[in-house]
């Protein structure tokens, strides 16, 4: 089965073509979004379904044939994710109107998260505001911890769900989620994409005083909060760069002093939510770190690693690879892993098993009409 798989970032479009649970052709796009999407339908052959990378799926256990009433739906959930899902909502529309035979599935970051443990998943407000279970922890990166932790059991050579680990994707957006048995227990990111750890652009959690306080004394309304806790904090917002970390610390290594300071917020706040999230855990296997920065900056990694101690994790000097490879030194307590980010795979897997259960019901369909007709 051939899937064509888009994944819409704030600015640029990331496609795959999976055929059979390979990736066969690969391509990026910096370009404006719709002749982005036009170029990769174009670019390879038909395919037998499309993926759509979607941040959040709400409530959605699992992924989805996008129709008109599931556009709809993912449309209402815009103010919880405002940086990815237009796009993706955008790239969804569009797909469908190009192809129009050909079956587009959409696949949720939130989905990993659905079955948080009550504890996890709920906020210590009024009862009143969270009786209809919306105001919540839905968590985000899924897609990205999925493949992680199965990649991880392979690389181990143990059951998925015998594992127990720590998983810190850490890229432009940065979450830590503790994943117990193959299902998330806990994770970093709460109702949007802004908790948990400093990311490029985005503050990560803040106190909400601190916000109350900014609000009155700015004063300052609620859209241009939302705009410079998301687009001008962070990295960015700490160093005056555009948040990308190689750029902040050749800063830092210039002699910027606020970048140096960024780069010490970024490290603390990445190891503070990988601690948390081991506790939730009853034993820690390994701690796995996926993501663009991961990937390309392995001293970011090291960084990090070298002040875990506290849970007897233990590395050596890194070099990057292109490689999925354990990277702890022999005295580690747990084996510490980088696995590439391949939401690609997790994409067309999710496509499969959709169109695979539409197959299943028009085989019902078939089969019910062939008993009726006897």
């Amino acid at each position: 089965m051939r899937i064509l798989t888009l994944n819409p970032g704030s600015s640029s479009l990331k496609a795959a073509v999976v055929h059979d649970g390979v990736a066969v052709g690969w391509a990026a796009w910096q370009s404006e979004m719709s002749r982005a999407v036009v170029d990769a339908v174009e670019r390879w052959p038909l395919p037998d379904a499309v993926a759509v990378r979607f941040v959040h799926g709400g409530t959605q256990k699992s992924p989805v044939l996008v129709t008109d009433r599931v556009v709809a739906n993912l449309d209402r959930l815009v103010p919880l994710a405002p940086i990815h899902q237009p796009l993706s909502l955008d790239v969804a529309r569009q797909v469908r109107d190009l192809l129009p035979g050909v079956p587009v599935v959409a696949c949720f970051d939130t989905a990993f998260h659905a079955n948080l443990p009550d504890a996890a998943a709920h906020y210590p407000l009024p009862r009143q505001w969270t009786r209809q279970n919306r105001l919540r922890r839905y968590g985000f990166h899924g897609l990205s911890v999925q493949y992680a932790v199965r990649r991880t059991a392979e690389l181990l050579r143990r059951p998925v769900d015998e594992l127990q680990l720590v998983c810190a994707h850490v890229g432009a957006g940065v979450s830590v989620t503790a994943v117990r048995g193959g299902r998330s227990v806990d994770t970093s990111m709460g109702f949007t994409p802004l908790e948990g750890p400093a990311m490029a652009t985005r503050s990560g959690s803040i106190d909400p005083g601190l916000l109350l306080h900014v609000m009155k004394t700015a004063p300052m309304g609620p859209d241009e909060l939302a705009d410079a806790l998301c687009l001008r904090s962070g990295l960015a917002g700490m160093s005056g760069t555009s948040g990308d970390l190689g750029e902040v610390r050749a800063a830092a290594a210039a002699g910027n002093a606020d970048a140096a300071l960024a780069v010490e917020v970024y490290v603390h706040r990445l190891r503070r939510e990988i601690g948390a999230a081991a506790v939730s855990l009853g034993r820690l296997d390994a701690l796995v770190f996926t993501g663009g920065v991961a990937h390309y900056q392995p001293e970011t990694v090291a960084e990090v690693a070298h002040g875990l101690g506290v849970l007897g994790v233990r590395v050596g000097e890194l070099a990057q690879s292109d490689a999925d490879r354990v990277i702890s030194s022999a005295g580690s307590a747990v084996p510490v892993l980088v696995v590439r980010a391949r939401e690609d795979l997790e994409l067309a897997r999710g496509a499969e098993a959709v169109l695979a259960d539409l197959g299943s019901e028009v085989h019902r369909a078939r089969t019910a009409d062939r008993s009726e007709v006897r």
